[in-house]
């Protein structure tokens, strides 16, 4: 139940040519609260309710509790959330033993790619690919909940 990734900016669209599938996804969040956030995804016609904890020091690290649910749940769900939701297309490239998830932000957020790769342990290498920008990993104005505050627009 701990998640361990790194998240990138991306610099072109060239990773679509290279995606084996792409979903639409809405999200929004329940609880923002930094010790613990909840959001809902509707994930094209499924619906997914995961907790999140607290972020490790560098960021790479953290608690994450995932439940699948009905859409008409998560659509439910998506009324009660706090203010500002999150459109966006998630895109995943396989690339050698890695699957990348790249998310196409729309709406206040439009214009905003990132890149997050699943590691197993925090020292893990992977192959970069060539539209792979700058790490953010840690730096919490990517998270998407930080997104639905602060929306990339407004920097």
């Amino acid at each position: 139940m701990i998640e361990i990734e790194r998240k990138f900016l991306v610099t072109s669209n060239v990773f679509k040519d290279q995606a084996f599938s792409s979903t639409s996804i809405i999200q929004g969040f329940l609880n923002r609260d930094p010790e613990r956030t909840v959001r809902v995804r509707l994930e094209g016609n499924d619906g997914v309710l995961t907790v999140k904890g607290k972020s490790s020091n560098n960021g790479l690290s953290r608690f994450e509790w995932e439940k699948t649910i009905s859409k008409q749940e998560a659509e439910a769900l998506l009324k009660l959330c706090e203010k500002g939701i999150i459109d966006k297309i998630r895109y995943q490239v396989k690339l050698g033993n890695h699957v990348f998830e790249i998310d196409e932000f729309f709406g206040d957020n439009q214009g905003l790619i990132i890149a997050e790769v699943e590691i197993q342990h925090e020292n893990e290498t992977f192959k970069k690919p060539d539209w792979l920008g700058k790490e953010v990993t840690g730096h919490i104005k990517y998270y998407n909940s930080q997104l639905s505050k602060q929306p990339y627009n407004t920097w």
